[in-house]
Order: structure tokens, then sequence, then C-alpha cells
């Protein structure tokens, strides 16, 4: 798998007759999971996507085979919390999590059980952070995004921009990115760029000037970013919304 710096297709590990493999289909439901808890813990943007981006990286260098995903995804959550200065209790993170996995479940009680995964969750986050290295600070599209989206509200012209949405589709492409590890394969101002370059495209909005400029707009952004760059990440994106239509 090639780093942050490369632009090399990394898609969606596939199984026999184009399916998804059976470890990628459990890493798109467990960052779902990740996504979903996060949002009933009322975590930022940026939090969810750290969590993502651990468990991802987790997984990267340990096999699905020895952990369960599911407390690894936990771990991630707290541990993102203390990263992005969110800090979130255990419980709390216990109680969205045991709602999400088992909805018609009762709450759990302050017993022997609750005790174990809450230990369970500390002694998991320990690990991560031995296996991660200790890194656990990444570099976020979104704030690249955010500015991108600034200059393209100002570069295009005010009826292009109202009547399209494409400032929401992008930031939804990318909050949907974190289901895979394009955030372990790409840059971060690659992808801003990426899923920006997909919302105009899904909306035929053409930017203006674009055949006359030296170079193409994507490229202003960011100089060294290539079209089979942008063309590997919109393919993994994709293969996650290909994904999500074949896991219930």
């Amino acid at each position: 798998m090639e780093g942050p710096e490369g632009g090399g297709r990394g898609p969606v590990a596939r199984g026999p007759e184009g399916r998804p493999a059976p470890e990628a289909r459990v890493h798109f439901r467990v960052a779902r999971f990740i996504m979903e808890a996060g949002v009933k813990l009322g975590m930022r943007s940026i939090p969810i996507a750290t969590a993502c981006t651990i468990y991802h990286k987790f997984f990267c260098e340990s096999s699905l085979d020895a952990y369960d995903p599911y407390l690894v995804a936990m771990s991630s959550i707290y541990l993102a919390g203390k990263v992005e200065e969110q800090h979130l209790r255990t419980r709390d993170i216990i109680n969205v999590s045991n709602r999400y996995l088992d909805p018609s479940g009762e709450p759990l009680e302050l017993d022997s059980r609750f005790w174990e995964l809450r230990d369970s969750i500390v002694q998991c986050e320990l690990l991560v952070l031995r296996v991660l290295r200790f890194q656990v600070s990444f570099q976020h599209p979104h704030k690249y995004l955010l500015h991108y989206l600034v200059s393209f509200k100002n570069w295009l012209n005010r009826h292009s921009w109202q009547r399209t949405p494409v400032a929401v589709t992008a930031w939804a492409l990318l909050r949907d990115s974190y289901h895979g590890g394009l955030c372990l394969r790409f840059q971060a101002q690659h992808i801003a760029v990426a899923v920006l370059y997909l919302a105009l495209q899904v909306y035929g909005v053409e930017v203006p000037a674009e055949v006359e400029a030296e170079k193409p707009w994507w490229q202003v952004f960011s100089d060294d970013l290539t079209k089979p760059i942008i063309d590997n990440i919109v393919f993994d994106l994709i293969q996650i919304y290909a994904m999500d239509t074949e896991i219930p």
C-alpha cells in the first residue's frame, strides 16, 4: 500500500465475482458505526474523522482475526476525543455503542460486565497507541475543502453556486470517504480537491474560463496534483458507494 504521498490506486479489496472482500465489508460497517456513534455522542467532524483514521490505520498494521473491530472502534472514538480535545466519558461511549449494536436491549447496568468492557476499552486504547507508535495526530482534508469552497463561491457566478448544492455534496463525499482508507492513501489536499471535482461533475458545473486557463483549476489549488490522482480518488469513492449498496 502506498503512503499518503503516493497517487497509486488503492481500491477496496474485492473477492470472487467482484464483490467486496470480507475484510472490506467489515471495515465499512465498523466505520459506519464510528460515524453514527460519533454523531450521537456529539462529536465534531474532525474528531470523528480522526477516530475513523485511527481505526483504519490500526488494521493496516494488525489482523482483523486477532482483534474485535468494534472494541477497536470504541477505543478509537475514546482516543480521538483526547487527541482532538473533545474528551468523552467511557460510560457514554459504552451506552451509545450498546444501543447501536443492540437496539432492543436494555441499558447496561453498572455491574461487572460494564466494568470489564470499560477496562477493555482502556486497555485497547493503549494497544492502539503502541501499534500506531503514538502517531495519532492527522492532517485532515476539511480545512482545505473549506478554503477551496470559499474560493469557488467567489469564482463561480452567483446563480450557478446557488442553484446547485456543490458545497453540501462535497462535504458529504468527504465524510463518506472515511468508510474506506482513502485518508491513509492520499494527501489531504488531494482528497479535498477530488471531492470538489466530483461534486462539480455530478451537477455539470463548469468552471469559468477553464478552457483559456494556463492550467486546470484543480492544479491551482495543489501544484503536485495530477489527473490520475484525482481519478484514483474518485474511483475509490465510487467503490465505497458501490459497497454501500451491497451491505445491509
